[in-house]
């Protein structure tokens, strides 16, 4: 009879080794630091590259990272010297045609013709750019000197020629009055006395009175000249001389200058300027006619503001704005007044250099 020992599995061997090992305590103890041991390092192994990763990963991971962008806004003007302030825009005056034709130094008044400050009456130790006026000081006017433009529409009458109307008339004789009595001497042994009468008026030593006018001149053979006057052409009515230039609204200004002369602001001729001046005055002719023909006053103290647009052509384009504090007719003589008289001519190449192709204009009316 034999007997064959057949070797267990390596399976069966390490499920029993591992039972033996298990039932003894101290073998399990073991067993157990070794399975935690490899568990462990197991975990190291996986979790220790993650943690203990340094810069140079880092840096080649950023290279695949998506690029960041910024956007940096510069101010247009930030790094730009700013252009010199231009000098104040000009101002159109009115010139005074009494003053004479000087070219100021400096200023920014433009006009019809070259003045320059003054005053009839200074005011000592005053250097302002304005001459002293009395006005109103809620009007903007820019006019020194009051004036007319047009003659009076009441009919004139012909003055009479002197030297046809003229007489030479001899002076009426003056009353002479002799002395009144006569003066009696009578002598006697203690002395003599006399009888003298009352001394009437202009009583001279005449044998005989004169008769005569008590006022007639005292030349003798003066002669008058007296003009006939004939009741049907009496003489013409005195007329005050006024400056040819328009009526004037002036404003209130009690500090003027030292500047003795007609008075006036400084001023420089410009073609611009003199274009201005005949435009006004064709203007203000047009709005009195108007006035005088409609035979009635707009309300006194009122304004009437108009603001339009002029072409090269001198055309009126567009009437940009009206304000008024006056009536419907006050406001339309003024808009009438304008636009009846346009076109006003064209403009010239210097003009049309510095105003360009249109020019913004502002006019005022005022009732008084």
């Amino acid at each position: 009879m034999t007997h064959v020992l057949t070797p267990p599995s390596p399976t069966a061997a390490l499920r029993r080794f591992a039972t033996r090992a298990w039932a003894d305590p101290d073998s399990r103890s073991v067993l157990v630091g070794i399975i935690a041991v490899l568990l462990v390092h197991s975990i190291l192994f996986v979790v220790a590259p993650i943690l203990l990763r340094g810069d140079a990963i880092r840096a080649s991971a950023r290279k695949h990272a998506a690029p960041r962008q910024f956007n940096i806004e510069i101010a247009p003007n930030e790094f730009v010297t700013p252009p010199p302030k231009p000098p104040p825009p000009n101002k159109y005056v009115e010139a005074n045609p009494n003053a004479p034709d000087n070219v100021p130094d400096k200023t920014n008044n433009f006009s019809s013709k070259n003045q320059l400050l003054a005053q009839e009456k200074p005011q000592l130790d005053q250097h302002n750019d304005k001459p002293k006026l009395d006005g109103k000081k809620d009007i903007q006017s820019n006019q020194t000197v009051n004036g007319q433009l047009s003659k009076p529409q009441d009919s004139v009458p012909v003055a009479p020629n002197l030297t046809t109307a003229a007489k030479s008339a001899a002076a009426p004789k003056q009353e002479q009055n002799p002395l009144a009595g006569y003066e009696k001497m009578k002598d006697g042994d203690d002395g003599f006395g006399s009888n003298i009468g009352t001394r009437p008026d202009i009583a001279k030593p005449m044998p005989e009175k004169v008769e005569g006018a008590k006022d007639a001149p005292l030349v003798e053979g003066a002669e008058s000249m007296m003009p006939a006057i004939d009741p049907k052409k009496p003489r013409a009515r005195p007329v005050l001389d006024h400056p040819h230039t328009r009526p004037a609204v002036f404003t209130e200004n009690p500090m003027g200058t030292s500047n003795i002369g007609p008075v006036a602001y400084s001023a420089k001729w410009s073609k611009y300027g003199e274009y201005l001046h005949k435009m006004m005055e064709a203007i203000q002719i047009q709005w009195d006619r108007i006035l005088i023909d409609s035979r009635t006053e707009p309300p006194s103290d009122t304004h009437v503001v108009i603001k339009f647009t002029m072409d090269l052509h001198g055309k009126i384009t567009e009437i940009v704005s009206v304000e008024s504090t006056s009536s419907e007719q006050g406001k339309q003589s003024c808009l009438t007044a304008i636009t009846m008289t346009a076109p006003y001519g064209d403009w010239s190449d210097d003009m049309i250099a510095v105003l360009g192709t249109s020019q913004d204009l502002t006019f005022d009316f005022y009732y008084q």
